[in-house]
């Protein structure tokens, strides 16, 4: 039992009247009688019945074609006339005759069927309640109710966990099969079973290999009415296997060319993901030119010179083992034309033939052709790629040939290489095209699209819970492509070799029961399949007979408050259905009709409680097997009414105010009074005492003035009412005697009276009260009608003081009743005694709702909404709103519905469209106006990402980034989120976020360190929240160490050629200078200074020029220093400072690519300079230094080039140094301390020889004694620890062996770079063991594999070390 909650405004909230069957219910795939599963909606579709004539016609038809329905019992008989008797609307005698007559004209012979059909199903599914006393008593038959998937992956790591649950009554037991033979789990000592479960587990702690126990397995649940099966799981176990050794060449390319590196990665279960990096685990950066394909192979579209600066390793990481295996890493070596690799040029807008390369069509590189087909599965993702060389780089584009893309599924991938399209239906199958096309021209591919299904559901069977001698049926119908088969069984075998039944007849895809027992409980399987897949459902037919029992607590007390609506509720229990009546004081017929309304689940709603309603009320549950019964006892309270309200009242500052509140309410009910101060809880302080029945303030302060709201309020309703008191300031004294009369507010108006009645309008007549010594202002006439909001007054209209008569202009179909206030400068007065009513006739709507709007509240719909209207506006009974919706800007029809409350939502739309939505008011004596169009939109989504995201670094203290709109918004754009971070190598500063207006698509970012790069992510945002993020980098610096603090990186400024014109003669000086460098060999290389003679600049006094040229050569020793090499030269000037201002001492420490900058000056303080450098193809650069940054560091200089460089001042271009001329080193020197001139190594060595000295004397002694060493035995043995190898050629790495590899390069900035090796990182795994995890680092034992001619090939190198060094001493 329930009821419904009686407050103040809920008296129309209690029921929800059950809708009779419509079109809407068969249009949703509904039945008008859900507990029985009765398809009148087939009727309705043969046409014998139409939706307007519901259950009135569909219960006529089925009571005439009872006689060609021989095999009905007589207890389906008693069921139908049950089912006309408790049909919503039943008619009533005087409606029946229409109905007989249409029921007499005979139905077209082609519909019998339909109608057996439908007559053979009237007697559908019993429900079974959820109540767990009936589930626990009610015998059933099994029921899988939790298993594995279809294809079960495990880890070979973990035990087998194979799911299988079933529920029954009696409890099922459990059996399996593997490879469709019996699979006997008491055998092997592995494999148990959970206890009160079928589900399988395979224990491996004590041995075994997860392989062997591949397979098929089904699970079988057995009670004694029936067997339910399971899916068959395949079983299989995860697979990640090593990479194939191989060695890699380097790979030859010209400039320019297109080139794949394949992957070919191991066959993996399920297939590892495949990403690239370069030896180092540095990520390979992709864009439209270089990219990864679906495949996993690396395509370049057009080779260029710096694809040579790193190598390419491909990656393939496996889901289940959580593990990376690396590839050997591919080496590019591009033959070009130009063989410096300028920066400036990949900014150019002719880039490749700025570095000549010659231009060229697209071609495809995958697919191959023109021509290529593809088949997909329904509801899976189909992905189309084309990959196309060329140059410039060809722009892909996607068409499909026919029609559009669908824009709601399609989706860009890979850089518009590859077209996603998600959940595939067979209308996205035909042909679709890839168009690429550069400068050059354009060429395009066809792909063939194919879709095919594997089975899905379109009636999937349901369990079948029937009474003895009732009919029923199981449909299994499913579709796909091709075809699929349906496959019937029951109790795990074929139909046809199970036991004939005389009961049950298959149709195809359907199984008809007719006058079911008890002995045809069983479980029932479906199988339907074809080639690309198959399912299988279960669905019992159980049989039940059970008397009607009462499911609810016994003798509730229901308490309502009166005038309001309640249901009492009565749910039940039986099989066959029992029919259920009610009845009021235990006497009386069958309450229904009138005040009462029967729901078919049992509930009785009472339409508005009166207190002659209130009494015992029985419902009474009969079947042919007995009855129960159950009484509800209802009382009936008086409302809660606030009967004198508190009062608007104007007061002094300082004086007293009292707020009455007295409240009438039912004596047995417990009232609570409770005082609010503009809508909020009022504190009662020290100056306010609240009474019963009134509130009052002392010493009333400008803070006391507001809204006061006094609640009165019960357990089940409650009553409210407002006044407003006004706090004035002191005032003077009044100086006339009416001025010192006391004012109050007036009287209420009396003695109303409606006449000159007319359908739209009616005059109101009142006598004013007495104004109480201030004049009356104005008069508000308010209104209470009693259909939508009894006992609510509203406020009508507004007159002046001086009338006391006005015509209303009313509205259709309300049922008036009027009250007057008066109002003055004090306050209002109480509302004068209501008018008589006066109804008024009812007509169409004359305007519609307003504020409609359409607005998705999730991607896939959007919710209609609007203002309903009041009852002054509905104009008639039934007030209901006809919704209108469809895509805007094109010809399909208006889709419609119709809605009784405010909002309606549309599902199954597209991601943020325009829709055309109107709404219009209908009531029963017609529509309203044509409503206007109002164009709202369907749900947004995550927006992709922006397009062309841009960064560029004009100079050192600013990048500047710019991007496009996302190229599908999907929603309105509210903004654009950017995140940036600083790093440096593996030093990560503290990310900044950034949120921008949707219109901004640049930005410009001030940089706080000139040294680190910057990451910046970018993501687009509307109202559903961030989309999909584009990341960019801030162009890398060279690869070269990193900048020590205070240096600037050099910015290109500027690209010029110098004039090639001769300066003019200038007395000339020539200086000498020579610098020393550190190698890592035993010789030093010496810094050569050449002097040359050459003029100053023009712009500046005859002086004393030096041009000094600094030539460094090194050579690169074979053991690897652990710090970093470092190359010093120094051009230095005189020390002492001239006596004018001038710049001196300027040192140059070049390096490969880079070079610090010193000098000193005798300008004043914040002097700004530039520091100005040509290379040998006369490409000027300059850099603004300020003043306190010094050093300066050149990043951007060439290995071997010759550099000729000046500083002067910003401001004073004529005070400058003299020019000095340099040499960067070659890219591959390697300047690293010698480790024979450093004394740690001196005193070891010295240590060494001193030890084998004293070995020595002592084995001289020992001969002189006559003793015998077998000195010539030892002589062969060799002196260093020999690598103990394996059969497979590795060693395990140990502390012995930690030393650099031989062979190996030390760079400038002290890595170790590869050179002629073919190692990669996989060639120091072993097994399974020699993989990297997640986050990269190595799992299992390191080691390492080398050839041994490998290792002889290197001897020469071996001289040089530390090691050879004892062995030659020894």
């Amino acid at each position: 039992m329930r009821r419904l909650a009686a407050s103040g405004a809920a008296g129309a909230a209690g029921a929800a009247a059950a809708p009779a069957a419509d079109s809407t219910d068969c249009a949703q795939g509904r039945s008008p009688r859900p507990r029985r599963l009765i398809d009148l909606c087939a009727l309705w579709d043969t046409g014998v019945s139409s939706p307007a004539a519901g259950w009135k016609r569909a219960s006529g038809i089925a009571r005439r074609r009872l006689n060609e329905a021989e095999t009905l019992s007589s207890v389906q008989e008693a069921q139908l006339e049950r089912l006309e008797a408790a049909r919503p609307g039943r008619l009533g005698s005087g409606e029946r005759g229409p109905v007989l007559r249409m029921a007499r004209q005979p139905p077209p012979p082609s519909v019998h069927a339909a109608i057996l059909l439908c007559l053979l199903s009237l007697s559908g599914a019993i429900e079974i309640p959820m109540d767990p006393s009936i589930q626990n008593e009610l015998s059933q038959p099994p029921t899988i109710t939790k298993q594995s998937v279809k294809d079960h992956i495990v880890d070979p790591r973990d035990n087998i966990l194979i799911e299988c649950e079933a529920k029954g009554n009696p409890a099922p037991s459990f059996h399996w099969t593997r490879n469709s033979r019996f699979f006997n789990i008491a055998k092997d000592p592995r494999v148990s079973m959970r206890r009160k479960s079928g589900t399988l587990v395979i224990d491996f702690r004590s041995g075994g290999r997860p392989e062997e126990y591949e397979g098929e397995y089904q699970c079988f649940a057995r009670n004694k009415f029936g067997t339910a099966l399971s899916n068959r799981i395949r079983l299989q176990v995860s697979k990640s296997p090593l990479w194939p050794k191989e060695n890699l060449d380097p790979v030859v390319v010209q400039e320019g060319a297109p080139l794949t590196l394949q992957c070919n990665p191991p066959p993996g279960l399920p297939s590892p993901v495949i990403f690239w990096m370069s030896s180092s685990m540095e990520p390979i950066t992709q864009d439209k030119r270089v990219s990864q394909g679906h495949n996993g192979d690396l395509y370049f579209s057009n080779v260029m010179l710096q694809d040579m600066q790193t190598d390419y390793s491909c990656n393939a990481r496996f889901h289940f083992t959580h593990t990376i295996q690396q590839k050997n890493a591919f080496t590019l070596k591009v033959l070009t034309n130009n063989p410096y690799n300028d920066s400036s040029l990949r900014n150019h807008p002719d880039m490749y033939s700025a570095r000549g390369v010659a231009e060229r069509t697209p071609s495809f590189m995958y697919p191959q052709g023109t021509a290529s087909s593809q088949m997909v599965l329904r509801g899976m993702d189909l992905l189309l790629e084309c990959i196309a060389s060329g140059v410039p780089t060809p722009d892909i584009a996607w068409y499909k040939k026919g029609g559009d893309l669908p824009s709601d599924k399609a989706k860009f991938e890979n850089f518009n290489k590859a077209l996603r399209i998600t959940n595939v239906s067979e209308e996205d199958s035909g042909e679709y095209f890839c168009l690429a096309s550069n400068k050059m021209g354009s060429i395009r591919h066809t792909i063939s699209v194919r879709v095919k299904a594997a089975p899905y559901w379109l009636d999937e069977p349901k369990n079948l819970i029937l009474a003895p001698g009732e009919d029923g049926r199981l449909v299994c119908r499913a579709n796909g492509n091709p075809k699929p088969t349906v496959q019937w069984m029951v109790n795990g075998e074929p139909l046809q070799s199970a036991p004939p039944n005389p009961n049950r007849e298959v149709a195809g895809d359907t199984i008809i029961f007719r006058d079911t027992q008890i002995s045809s409980r069983a479980v029932y399987q479906c199988n339907t399949s074809n080639e690309h897949g198959y399912l299988l459902a279960n669905a019992f037919v159980s049989v039940l007979d059970v008397p009607p029992r009462m499911l609810s607590p016994r003798n509730q007390l229901i308490r309502v408050i009166l005038y309001n609506r309640t249901r009492l509720d009565c749910p039940f229990f039986g099989s066959p259905i029992p029919t259920l009546r009610w009845f009021k004081n235990g006497q009386g017929s069958n309450l229904d009709g009138g005040n009462y309304h029967v729901y078919e689940n049992g509930s009785l709603e009472i339409k508005m409680i009166r207190k002659e309603d209130q009494g015992i009320y029985t419902c009474v549950a009969t079947n042919i097997l007995g009855k129960a019964e159950n009484q509800v006892r209802l009382e009936v309270k008086d409302p809660t009414r606030i009967y004198r309200m508190p009062e608007d009242q104007v007061a002094k500052r300082g004086t007293t105010v009292q707020l009455e509140c007295r409240v009438k309410h039912d004596p047995s009910l417990k009232l609570t009074v409770s005082w609010l101060k503009d809508d909020e809880p009022l504190y009662i302080g020290n100056r306010m005492k609240k009474e019963d029945d009134s509130l009052t303030i002392f010493g009333v302060a400008e803070r006391d003035q507001g809204s006061y709201t006094c609640v009165a309020s019960t357990e089940l309703d409650q009553d409210l009412a407002k006044a407003y008191l006004t706090v004035l300031a002191d005032q003077a004294t009044p100086t006339n005697r009416l001025a010192a009369l006391p004012k109050g507010r007036p009287d209420r108006p009396r003695d109303l009276e409606l006449t000159d009645l007319a359908e739209r309008s009616v005059r109101l007549t009142w006598i004013p009260g007495d104004d109480n010594n201030s004049p009356i202002t104005d008069y508000v006439v308010q209104f209470e009608e009693d259909q939508f909001q009894p006992g609510v007054w509203h406020d009508h209209s507004k007159f002046p003081g001086s009338v006391n008569s006005a015509i209303l202009q009313l509205s259709p179909y309300v049922n008036y009743q009027f009250r007057v206030i008066a109002i003055n400068e004090v306050g209002s007065s109480h509302p004068s005694l209501p008018s008589e009513r006066y109804r008024t006739s009812g007509a169409p709507p004359e305007s519609n709702p307003a504020d409609v709007k359409g607005e998705g509240t999730r991607k896939n719909n959007m919710e209609i909404t609007w203002t309903p209207m009041n009852a002054t506006s509905a104009f008639g009974p039934n007030l209901r709103y006809i919704v209108k919706w469809r895509r805007r800007e094109t010809r399909e029809t208006w889709n419609n519905a119709t809605v009784w409350g405010s909002r309606y939502v549309v599902g199954q739309t597209p991601v943020y469209v325009p829709y055309e939505i109107r709404v219009q008011a209908e009531n029963d004596f017609g529509k309203g106006p044509e409503p206007d169009t109002v164009i709202g939109y369907s749900g947004e989504d995550l927006p992709s990402a922006p397009r062309r995201f841009r960064v560029r670094q004009p100079n050192l203290e600013t990048i500047n980034l710019e991007w496009d709109h996302p190229e599908h918004p999907n929603g309105i754009l509210i903004g654009y989120t950017l995140k940036y971070v600083a790093f440096n190598g593996t030093k990560l500063g503290k990310q900044i976020v950034e949120n921008f207006s949707p219109n901004q698509t640049k930005f410009t970012m001030q940089r706080a360190d000139p040294v680190s790069r910057y990451r910046f992510t970018l993501s687009a945002r509307t109202q559903v929240g961030s989309g999909e993020a584009v990341t960019e980098e801030s162009p890398a610096p060279p690869n070269e160490a990193t900048p020590t603090a205070g240096t600037v990186p050099a910015a290109e400024v500027m690209d010029m050629a110098w004039d090639n014109a001769a300066p003019p003669t200038l007395p000339l000086t020539t200086v000498s200078v020579t610098g020393v460098v550190s190698s890592t060999d035993a010789t030093a290389t010496a810094a050569t200074t050449e002097a040359t003679t050459v003029p100053t600049i023009p712009s500046v006094a005859p002086t004393t020029m030096a041009t000094t040229t600094v030539a460094t050569t090194t050579t690169t020793a074979a053991t690897t220093m652990e710090r970093p090499p470092t190359t010093t030269s120094e051009t230095k000037m005189p020390e002492s400072a001239p006596d004018r201002q001038s710049i001196w001492n300027v040192t140059v420490l070049p390096n490969s690519k880079w070079a610090n900058i010193t000098w000193r000056h005798n300008l004043g303080p914040g002097t700004a300079f530039v520091v100005e450098y040509i290379d040998s193809n006369h490409t000027k650069k300059t850099v603004p230094v300020k003043s306190q940054v010094q050093p300066v560091q050149l990043t951007d200089l060439y290995p071997g080039m010759t550099y000729t460089l000046r500083v002067y001042s910003r401001d004073k271009e004529g005070i400058s140094s003299t020019v000095i001329t340099f040499m960067t080193s070659t890219a591959y020197t390697n300047n690293q301390a010698d480790i024979a001139t450093q004394g740690w190594f001196i005193g070891l060595m010295c240590a060494i020889a001193l030890l084998v000295l004293i070995l020595l004397i002592v084995c001289f002694i020992k001969r002189s004694r006559g003793g015998k060493y077998p000195v010539r035995e030892k002589k062969d043995v060799p002196l260093g620890p020999e690598d103990p190898k394996e059969e497979d050629g590795s060693f395990d790495y140990s502390d012995e062996d930690n030393k650099p590899l031989q062979g190996s390069q030390t760079s400038l900035d002290g890595t170790i770079k590869q050179q002629e090796s073919d190692d990669s990182l996989v060639d120091y795994g072993e097994g399974g063991e020699g993989q990297f995890n997640e986050d990269g680092s190595f799992i299992g034992q390191y080691t390492v594999k080398k050839d041994k001619e490998e290792t002889e090939g290197n001897e020469s190198s071996e001289a040089t070390s530390p090691v050879n060094a004892i062995y030659s001493l020894a």
